[in-house]
């Protein structure tokens, strides 16, 4: 005999079905971002150890521009210093998704403990 699921029940089921995209989102952008903040202290670390009279290039589309080193370090350190303000908004928002899917997940356990784990027991 199949049961119905209670409205609330599949509410909370289709809450974390969104809930559990958004982190996959969430998880994804964030990997992106740390990819691109490793590259970017490559960079630096790589415009450090040039001397001051080095030419420096920066892509522009298909077209590489001469810059001043100064001038990327300041473009690089500013996109760095974005991403890492970036990171931490991230990393608070997956923390308070993660603890939104585990709300709702015992929401749904303890439904499902009452219909299972009640069979065979007297009411």
């Amino acid at each position: 005999m199949a049961e119905r699921i209670p409205p609330e029940v599949q509410q909370n089921l289709v809450k974390l079905q969104q809930l559990q995209a958004q982190l996959t989102q969430i998880v994804a952008e964030r990997n992106v971002l740390q990819s691109e903040l490793r590259e970017i202290e490559k960079a630096l670390s790589i415009l450090k150890e040039l001397g001051e009279d080095a030419e420096v290039y920066r892509s522009a589309g298909h077209l590489l521009i001469r810059v001043k080193k100064e001038d990327a370090v300041k473009e690089l350190e500013d996109r760095k210093e974005v991403i890492e303000i970036r990171l931490k908004s991230l990393e608070k928002q997956e923390s308070l998704v993660r603890s939104r899917i585990n709300e709702v997940q015992s929401q749904v356990n303890k439904y499902l403990a009452k219909v299972y784990g009640g069979r065979g027991q007297a009411s």
